[in-house]
Order: structure tokens, then sequence, then C-alpha cells
């Protein structure tokens, strides 16, 4: 009987985590075209349902129902394996993440190293991707994507291991435990331990959007350069699939982010609006979507960087800084405890 109803709750969080993935993925589009066309005094989506709400639908019908292409030349087996390598892991991950106390598929003891272990899957979908085209401009792209996120995960591991230093384990869900309390108790302040406070959560910001590969970071996909990058000779559902996986690393990223530097579930004014146990899932969905709606509001405001100025920003700037905080926070957990 346990084992039967083990089964039954896996496949309700798998239903669940995937709905949750590709409706992302639908009305984040829609959020992007919006925040995209007020910014440039446009209306966006708007014939197609009320305020253009059904445009994401009629999106994933039309790409659904066109036949996939492959190009002469293509390594067919690689070709076809690139877009699931793209969006399986993010599935993967969504597993892990507590949304709230109560409200998460698995509490995994090392889940964030699952969550990185996964994530590093990615960059072997664009690269899988842009080699198996045999198209230049995807094997560029490929090759500039590879650079970037080897660049971007090295400080980005480097402030996560500050985190488990201060906070002593790997777990999700104690480390958001461990910033229980009002907004001065979390990571993203000096008070917790760690010492560059707000400056490494800009730093880890940083790094998770470079390696969406998201504006104005996306060398890989440098439309005046590279056409589509990796993806440029993707149709139908192949395309369907990287682009979903785009967004859901982007959800990732920000529910990530929460959860090692913004209290998680908790309400940073808790003796004032409590966060009510289950109904903390609200207050980490707040601070999530704020994120993300930081993400559309860079890539449709700063312009994109050149590579150069891209791996100088990692390798000369972040990195340092990043081990910086690691030392000096190590030394107060050592010397203060």
């Amino acid at each position: 009987m346990d084992l039967g109803i083990n089964v039954v709750e896996m496949v309700i969080y798998l239903v669940g985590i995937i709905a949750f993935a590709a409706g992302n993925a639908a009305y984040l589009v829609w959020v992007e075209r919006k925040g995209a066309a007020h910014i440039q005094r446009r209306t966006g989506p708007k014939e197609v349902g009320p305020f253009g709400l059904l445009q994401p639908l009629a999106d994933g019908a039309k790409l659904m129902s066109k036949q996939i292409i492959f190009p002469d030349g293509v390594d067919k087996p690689l070709f076809m394996l690139a877009p699931l390598l793209a969006m399986v892991p993010a599935i993967m991950i969504f597993v892990t993440i507590p949304f709230s106390e109560t409200l998460v598929a698995r509490d995994i003891n090392i889940g964030l190293l699952m969550i990185f272990a996964f994530a590093s899957v990615n960059i072997l979908a664009l690269l899988i991707g842009g080699w198996a085209s045999r198209n230049k401009y995807a094997v560029i792209s490929a090759a500039r994507a590879v650079s970037q996120n080897v660049a971007y995960e090295i400080p980005m591991l480097v402030i996560t291991i500050t985190i488990v230093l201060i906070t002593g384990s790997m777990n999700l869900r104690e480390i958001v435990a461990s910033q229980a309390g009002p907004f001065w108790h979390w990571n993203i302040l000096p008070t917790n331990g760690n010492f560059l406070g707000p400056i490494t959560f800009i730093m880890f910001f940083i790094c998770s959007l470079a390696e969406t590969n998201r504006a104005p970071f996306d060398l890989g996909e440098a439309e005046s350069e590279l056409i589509a990058g990796f993806h440029t000779e993707y149709s139908s559902m192949g395309f369907g699939l990287f682009f979903m996986g785009e967004y859901a690393n982007i959800v990732i990223g920000a529910a990530l982010t929460t959860i090692l530097f913004l209290g998680g579930w908790y309400s940073p004014f808790p003796e004032t609006i409590p966060y009510l146990g289950t109904a903390g899932a609200w207050w980490f969905l707040v601070k999530m979507y704020l994120l993300i709606w930081t993400v559309v509001l860079i890539r449709w405001t700063y312009p994109r960087v050149t590579l150069w100025s891209l791996l100088n920003l990692s390798w000369k700037i972040l990195i340092p800084f990043s081990l910086l905080n690691l030392l000096a926070s190590a030394g107060l957990v050592k010397f203060l405890g």
C-alpha cells in the first residue's frame, strides 16, 4: 500500500512539475513580449484572446503541428538528442526545489549538488546541438556558449560554496531554515556571515543570467552575428524544447537565488506579515517572479556586450571577488563562530 501511495505521489508531483515548467515557458514569453513592447512604446500581442493571453497557446499549437526538418549532413541521433538534454535536466532540477516547508517533490540532502550536476548538462545540449547541425554559425555559437558557461560557473560555484560554508549544509530546506526570521537574517546581508553580502548577491545573479545565455550575455544567440546560434537548424518542437529549456532555466536561476539569498519562503517582516506554513510558497513565488521580471527588464534595457568583455568580467572581476568573499566568510566562521 505504501508503495502504491508513493507511486501516485510521484506521478502527481511529476505532472505538476511538467505543467509548472510548461506554463512558465508559455506565459513568461507573453510577459516578455508585453514588457518589451511597453519599453519600446508598443502594445505587444493583443489579438488572440483578451490582452493576447491566448497567444502562447497558439504558438505552442503551431510548433507542435509543424514538421521536424533534418538538413543534409546533420548527425541525426545527436541532432535529436540535444533538445531533450536542454529540457529534461531542467525538469529534474524542479524535483528538489522547495517552494515551502512542505511543498517539495523530494527533499534531498545534497539537493544543491544535484542542481549544479543537472545544470551542467545544459551546456552539453548547446554544444551537441551546434556540432550536430553541421552549420558554421551553430558551431561558432556552441564554442562561445561553452567558454561563457565555463567562465561563469566558477564564480557561481565559489559563491555557492560560501553559502554552504555558512549554513553547514547542501540541503536546500536547511539553507532556507538558516535564514529564518526577518530580512536582516538573510544571506543577502553581511549579518548572516556572508562577508560581502549584497555584492555577492549581485554577482550570483549576474552569473545565473550568464548561465541562461540571456541578454546582455546572449553571445551564443547573437542574431546579428550568428542568425539563431546553436538552434539555427532546428524547427518544430526541436526549437520548442530549446525555448522551453531556456525559460525553465530562468525560473531555476531565480528560485535558487531566492533560496540562497532571499530567505526562501520566509516573510521579510514575519511579525506583521507572517509566512503561515504552506502559504509561504506565495512569498517564495513573489520573490522568484520579481527576479524574473528583473531579468526581462535587463534584456530589453542593456545592449549585448562583446565576447572579450563578457569573459573579462568573469575572470578579472567576479572570480577574484568571489574568492575574497569565500576567504573572508571562512575567517568569520572560524574565528567568530
